[in-house]
């Protein structure tokens, strides 16, 4: 697959009936009834089990030069900004570019540690990318997540690629990938077997 920059791409890991969290998410249990301890363990045992096995899926993850998330995926704190919570990585991201979090409340940008820096978008999805694309300079923005925030871009054809990772488990309920996103027209470019996890990719034709 020859690529291209400048895309907007998107990776994430699934459950084999499409759950990226189950339910009751909380501080504690930031992936809810996920199969293991919450923590994601489970879901995403093939980056931090098997990493010398998932290499280039795992390099490609990190290789955007912008990133959009969701507010549920940067923390558990809702409504107003009450305390100075800087999302579930610590002081050094993994990130190393500027991420954009929406957010229904205004906060001033928070620079950390290694490079990344959290910029947090009030008015909408289309801005939010608008602004990663411009901070990328060229280079892709990548939708991190969650699956609503996924849904979204999706649903408003605003993903060029979407990397799945289907792990071998079932959720039954939760947070599922494709609720609420009309039909889309999916083009196969590439898909691997790896002991935990089956990578997918697919390119999302107009």
């Amino acid at each position: 697959m020859s690529e291209r920059a400048g895309r907007v791409v998107c990776d994430i890991t699934v459950s084999a009936d499409g759950y990226a969290a189950g339910l009751h998410q909380s501080e504690e249990r930031p992936f809810g009834d996920d199969g293991g301890d919450g923590t994601g363990d489970r879901l995403h045992a093939w980056m931090f089990d098997t990493p010398d096995e998932n290499r280039d899926e795992i390099a490609r993850m990190g290789a955007a030069k912008a990133f959009v998330m969701g507010r549920n995926m940067f923390g558990p704190v809702r409504g107003a900004w009450d305390r100075e919570w800087d999302g579930w990585w610590g002081e050094d991201p993994p990130f190393h570019a500027p991420v954009f979090v929406l957010t229904h409340h205004p906060r001033a940008p928070r620079p950390m540690r290694g490079g990344t820096t959290y910029h947090f978008v009030t008015d909408g999805i289309t801005s939010a990318l608008a602004q990663a694309r411009a901070a990328a300079r060229g280079g892709d923005v990548a939708v991190q997540g969650g699956a609503v925030t996924v849904n979204q871009y999706l649903a408003a054809g605003l993903i060029d690629e979407l990397r799945l990772h289907v792990v071998p488990l079932t959720l039954g309920a939760g947070s599922r990938l494709f609720d609420g996103v009309p039909a889309l027209k999916l083009e196969q470019v590439a898909s691997r077997a790896a002991s935990l996890v089956t990578h997918i990719t697919y390119r999302v034709l107009p």
